[in-house]
């Protein structure tokens, strides 16, 4: 049967996916790939050319010169893109890619997807930020279909500039692959296996990640459980150095970066609870996807939490408050019949509400219109 349209992902750096964006396209484009070619640019990964079947890869190397090497790869897809690409549509992701926006339109049609506004992370300088801001600029003059996964960033766009912004959120599939790497790979040598665990996970360990407000509020109460930290310890020297001193007197254990995602899902299912203290998202798909394994979470109450769950699925506490953070841990470890059934309630919300199967339908609507 021949394929609908030609469309190439721009903007996503990981393929297979690291999360965070690239996990979003990859969603996308397992819910594409039979009925359209689908063509991605990333960086050169041994496993991209098979990791979906039927997707084009067209790779170039990850260049090591920070945010100017991301910026030359950007440019190197866009290039790609001008001179031999022959696509319908093109899907843009992420602000910083959006530089190019008015380019890519001079080859197909160009839908933008805004996943945040990075410029709220306390990782980039001042200079990367004011890259941000004019890319974002551009983003918002741009004549073709905007999108974004966050209510709160289009409200903001509504209200800060008048330009409309259409939010289609994100989500999660039903299938997920078995764990092609044992938890067991990751699991601590000093706590014996199926030993009871709180879980925090992100990508990159960072400050907007909130992980030491979540420290802060566990050594408040004297907590004497295991807590996991998974995520990238490489990044932000002094951040770490300040976790890492958070920790003493706690049973801390940092397990790195826990792929495959399928992994990272079964850790999820062995732990008591799961912690999201992030202080800025654009629509976590973290969280999306935590809580379709049912697992009861504990989160932060910023808007682009709330926008998905309330008070009935997660339990929530104020954003960056230590004391209250510590208040509700303490709750949800003296109730954890009602805690569990949040946890039940949230896979049943997302279970029937944000799943890409329903999602990918909103995209192939906006690709069609752009015929």
């Amino acid at each position: 049967m021949k394929k609908q349209k030609k469309i190439a992902f721009f903007g996503i750096k990981y393929f297979p996916s690291r999360g965070g964006t690239s996990r979003v396209a990859e969603n996308l484009i397992l819910n594409l790939a039979n009925d359209h070619e689908i063509t991605i640019y990333c960086y050169k990964n041994k496993l991209a050319k098979t990791h979906i079947k039927g997707v084009h890869v067209v790779e170039f190397p990850e260049i090591g010169l920070g945010n100017l090497g991301v910026f030359l790869y950007y440019f190197l897809c866009y290039c790609h893109i001008r001179l031999l690409g022959k696509y319908d549509s093109i899907h843009a992701h992420k602000i910083d890619s959006f530089f190019f926006l008015n380019g890519l339109a001079k080859s197909a049609h160009v839908m933008a997807t805004a996943h945040e506004a990075p410029y709220k992370r306390d990782k980039w300088g001042l200079l990367a930020k004011a890259f941000f801001k004019v890319c974002e600029k551009r983003f918002l003059n741009f004549k073709g279909i905007k999108t974004a996964i966050s209510r709160p960033l289009c409200e903001f766009y509504k209200e800060q500039y008048g330009v409309e912004v259409l939010f289609i959120p994100n989500g999660i599939n039903l299938f997920e692959e078995k764990a092609e790497v044992a938890t067991e790979n990751f699991w601590p040598e000093m706590v014996p296996v199926d030993s009871p665990f709180v879980l925090f996970a992100a990508r990159r360990i960072m400050g907007t990640k909130g992980l030491h407000t979540m420290l802060k509020a566990y050594k408040k109460i004297k907590y004497q459980g295991n807590i996991f930290i998974a995520g990238e310890l490489d990044n932000y020297p002094a951040y770490i150095k300040q976790i890492k001193e958070l920790s003493i007197g706690l049973n801390v254990h940092f397990l790195g970066y826990v792929s495959p995602l399928s992994a990272l899902l079964d850790l999820v299912g062995k732990c008591d609870y799961f912690v999201f203290p992030s202080e800025t998202e654009g629509m976590s798909i973290m969280l999306l996807e935590v809580a379709s394994i049912g697992k009861p979470i504990l989160a932060s109450d910023i808007p682009e939490n709330t926008q998905v769950f309330d008070d009935t699925d997660v339990l929530y506490f104020r954003d960056k408050d230590v004391l209250d953070l510590s208040k509700k841990i303490q709750w949800a470890e003296n109730n954890t019949f009602e805690f569990n059934q949040l946890g039940i309630a949230a896979k049943l919300k997302v279970n029937t509400k944000y799943t890409w199967d329903r999602i990918t339908l909103e995209y192939i609507t906006l690709y069609n219109a752009m015929e």
